[in-house]
């Protein structure tokens, strides 16, 4: 029996038009298609890829069980998730193993803090599977703020806002150049650490890079309201340079 082969396509960060060629391809080339998404919304992998895909195509969304509702602290968290894995695991191995090729949906990129990844160590063992890198959401927030992130031997950290405060200032105070992920209701907690570490004028907050709805502003500037699920907080390195 013929098998088939799973591709993991990172579709960068949220504009179609910066999709890589082959990922182009695959998209438009693929019988199965599956993405993740919140229950009861479209999903942000499938609205980029709106207009792509062919009339036959099968779709198949993967809902998250669990998002906010739980703390990731609590077993019940892991739990959820892991039997959520498995159960997308077992239907993506199905389709493969008849010979038919799978494409999973994965907004930025799928080897940098995607969903994908999860799906990758579980069929890694049984199937095929190749990865199309994407531009991650976090060069599409650099490249909107206008500036580089890094210059010369500058030193780039890459932080969760859900570190705990103490450690979040800690990275911020020792690094060049920053980059923060995942602050949604973490606002108010970035903002102090990034204050505790005397950084406050030089840090940024991007809102919805290369997506429609792009704003970038100076992060003092910004309410200590939850910030969009695409935010991400960056301050430039300021390296050596000719």
């Amino acid at each position: 029996m013929t098998t088939g082969t799973i591709h993991g396509v990172g579709l960068g960060p949220g504009a179609a038009d910066l999709m890589s060629v082959r990922a182009d391809r695959l998209v438009r080339g693929a019988r199965h298609v599956a993405y993740f998404r919140k229950a009861g919304r479209r999903g942000h992998a499938r609205t980029i890829v709106e207009g792509m895909l062919r009339d036959d195509v099968v779709e198949y969304p993967m809902d998250y069980p669990v998002t906010t509702e739980i703390v990731f602290t609590d077993p019940r968290y892991n739990e959820c998730l892991s039997a959520f894995y498995a159960t997308c695991t077992a239907h993506i191995l199905s389709l493969v193993q008849r010979g038919e090729d799978v494409v999973v949906l994965c907004e930025g990129d799928p080897f940098f803090y995607g969903s994908f990844m999860h799906l990758h160590s579980r069929l890694l063992p049984h199937a095929p599977v190749a990865v199309v890198p994407g531009i991650t959401g976090m060069s599409g927030a650099w490249t909107a703020s206008g500036a580089p992130i890094t210059w010369g031997d500058d030193v780039l950290t890459v932080a969760m806002a859900t570190l705990p405060e103490p450690e979040l200032t800690r990275r911020i105070a020792e690094t060049d150049a920053l980059v923060v992920m995942k602050i949604g209701r973490h606002l108010p907690k970035l903002r102090r650490a990034i204050a505790a570490a005397g950084r406050s004028e030089q840090a940024w907050l991007i809102e919805h890079a290369a997506q429609a709805g792009e704003r970038v502003r100076r992060l003092a500037e910004v309410e200590d309201a939850p910030a969009p699920y695409f935010s991400i907080a960056l301050i430039h390195g300021q390296g050596r340079r000719p």
